[in-house]
């Protein structure tokens, strides 16, 4: 599965990408989350301690969501599966995606006592609009 050409350009801006995963009753639940793209998969950050990674720890089916900054009428949607949770002890990652949405060397918001994972993506469904 390929990103269409016409919409590869948002995975390389500063898109707040919607998560959504499946809670333990069913129910979904949709966050805000900063992503990165390696070619090939989808790329994003959590702490273990949330519930959305425990929500996809219990199911790795995802739907990503993203509208470009530039053009509100434009949107990329990713659907698939959590193929890799990655440990980032040195938040490199996290580190990597605060330079690009913030422009910031280190992420800021560091809690003590968090385990930074890299959630990594393997879509196998897109849709989009503009």
């Amino acid at each position: 599965m390929t990103i269409p050409e016409s919409h590869n350009d948002m995975l390389n801006k500063s898109v707040f990408w919607h998560i959504a995963t499946t809670g333990p009753s069913g129910q979904l639940q949709s966050s805000p989350v900063w992503g990165g793209w390696d070619g090939e998969h989808f790329t994003f950050s959590l702490t273990k301690g949330r519930q959305k990674f425990r929500n996809l720890q219990a199911n790795t089916n995802i739907a990503i969501s993203g509208t470009d900054p530039e053009n509100p009428y434009r949107y990329l949607e990713m659907r698939g599966e959590v193929v890799r949770v990655d440990e980032d002890p040195d938040k490199t990652f996290i580190n990597s995606m605060a330079k690009k949405y913030m422009d910031a060397d280190e992420y800021p918001y560091h809690q003590p006592g968090d385990e930074r994972v890299v959630m990594v993506v393997k879509p196998s469904k897109t849709s989009q609009m503009g």
